[in-house]
């Protein structure tokens, strides 16, 4: 080709950039990001480079189905990446570090592998202090057994348990309501002249004293989002991919030796008031923040503030106990 034609083509491509209003600086510098589900390869590139306090600008595909993207722990809407249409975004990031992105749709089986992670680089700034979770400052062991050797009768009611509550010398503090399990508070009232189903309407009133309307409303979001396809919409461990999971678990028993402690095992039952019921808020908040360790239990420490954990484990334990609407 002759160096006239060359400049000519050039030309005429950077005409068409520009007349559809992309900046020429941008484009050159701008990186596509496919989009597939798992099995197939999942995000591609899967690590992307930034600089602090610069403008990230990513331009978003997806090669099979509607994917979803987000950066975990940042306060920014999901964005849809949808098949044969290119979508534009920028991120800031004010501090360096590495960032973990992730699919927000659910698009199959493995799509809690969706993840890439974006490397920020920059002048260190002044650390943080460290913050150690309270699952392990309380040295919890979250893959023991913790079933309640009691559990009640009746749903436990919180409006019932707060005229009760109030005239015992029980620590409704935060502290004590995230380091003990429903069943070790019901345990503690046994002397206070309650009915069981009366201490159990007490520790109602403490779970739900210890959150708010707007914590219990964020926390059915994540759980709508990023929970309920494996454990179900109203928690009892049938969302959409739960036989999927069986199936996998099976398939891996035959294929591997010494599997039944390793393989993906069914979504936990929210609503298993024997298994929930002897589980402390902590306790969650390590198996959200680790993962289940061969379980098919995605690990979320990377993706969720602990606010969010929080708020996530306060709608949990609704699946328990009646709350004032």
């Amino acid at each position: 080709m002759k160096r006239p034609e060359l400049i000519s083509r050039i030309l005429i491509v950077v005409g068409f950039l520009l007349a559809v209003g992309a900046p020429l600086f941008l484009w050159a510098r701008t990186p596509l990001i496919h989009a597939r589900m798992a099995e197939d390869g999942g995000w591609n590139p899967d690590v992307i480079q930034a600089e602090a306090g610069k403008p990230l600008h990513l331009k978003l595909t997806s090669d099979d189905v509607v994917h979803g993207f987000a950066v975990g722990q940042m306060d920014m809407q999901s964005v849809d990446v949808i098949p044969g249409k290119v979508t534009d975004i920028t991120l800031t990031f004010d501090k360096p570090g590495v960032y973990t992105y992730y699919c927000t749709r659910w698009c199959g089986l493995n799509h809690w592998r969706m993840r890439g992670t974006i490397e920020v680089s920059g002048s260190p700034s002044d650390p943080e202090p460290a913050i150690v979770p309270l699952y392990v400052s309380l040295d919890l062991d979250i893959d023991a057994p913790h079933d309640s050797p009691v559990i009640p009768i009746e749903k436990p009611s919180a409006i019932s348990g707060q005229q009760f509550a109030s005239n015992l010398p029980i620590d409704q503090s935060t502290d004590y309501y995230r380091s003990n399990a429903p069943y070790q508070v019901f345990d503690e009232l046994t002397n206070a002249s309650l009915t069981e189903q009366q201490s159990w309407d007490v520790v109602a009133y403490l779970w739900q004293s210890n959150t708010t309307a707007d914590s219990l409303a964020n926390g059915k979001e994540l759980y709508a989002q990023n929970c309920a396809a494996c454990h179900g919409e109203n928690g009892a461990g049938d969302g959409v991919f739960a036989d999927n999971l069986a199936e996998a678990g099976e398939a891996s028993m035959q294929s591997m030796e010494g599997a039944m402690d390793m393989v993906m095992q069914n979504p936990v039952d929210f609503t298993d008031a024997r298994r929930m019921l002897g589980a402390s808020p902590a306790l969650l908040q390590g198996k959200i923040l680790r993962g289940g360790m061969g379980t098919g239990m995605p690990m979320w420490g990377v993706i969720f503030t602990e606010e969010q954990i929080w708020d996530l484990i306060a709608y949990i334990y609704s699946f328990q106990f009646e709350y004032e609407k």
